[in-house]
């Protein structure tokens, strides 16, 4: 079995953080994992991308373009440039919350309408799952648990291998004690919001 995550973003969503738990969620399991660094900007709002890839015999983090199981896309616009790295069966979980970038939050440019970019998506994977993720960390209590949120719902795809409660054992051992709860709470939110959409 080998399984191959990218995952893709802006600079202060928590893509690494995301990287981390599902890797040493992996490791776990008994898997070999192996992630790249993280390319991109390491300031906010610049394009990151992190590639995990799991399973038996894994001997490198880079995979194939075209070859990932699952993007997990933490930004709608980011996803949809990742999606060369997918192909039609690639489960792609994207985060309908926006990120404006510093021309578009100062006028100068549009964001790109989500239902646009939904359909893009669609023209090429039959396997596009979305959530508002920034919505429901901000139900949950903050919007910057937004990444926990996207971690429970990556546990609720289908054909995902990794166990719903390794993951959040390990999400929890990863963040501060006094945020504990409100991971566990966001992240529980997010794979009830998947879950019904399976």
């Amino acid at each position: 079995m080998k399984y191959s995550v990218q995952i893709v973003g802006v600079g202060g969503q928590g893509v690494l953080l995301a990287s981390m738990v599902l890797g040493n969620a992996a490791m776990r399991a008994g898997y070999e994992a192996m992630m790249s660094e993280v390319h991109g900007m390491a300031q906010r709002g610049g394009s990151v991308l992190s590639t995990l890839r799991f399973g038996d015999e894994v001997y490198s983090p880079l995979e194939a373009t075209g070859a990932a199981d699952l993007i997990l896309g933490f930004e709608p616009v980011e996803t949809v440039r990742s999606m060369k790295l997918g192909n039609r069966d690639t489960a792609v979980l994207m985060n309908l919350d926006p990120v404006l970038p510093g021309n578009v939050a100062a006028g100068f440019e549009e964001y790109p309408e989500i239902s646009s970019l939904i359909d893009v998506i669609g023209k090429e994977n039959d396997r596009l799952y979305t959530i508002e993720a920034t919505k429901i960390a901000t139900e949950a209590g903050k919007a910057v648990a937004a990444n926990a949120v996207m971690i429970g719902a990556v546990a609720a795809v289908k054909g995902f291998p990794l166990d719903k409660d390794l993951l959040k054992e390990v999400l929890l051992e990863k963040v501060p004690p006094k945020f504990k709860d409100l991971n566990a709470t966001a992240f529980d939110m997010g794979y009830a919001a998947m879950a019904a959409k399976q």
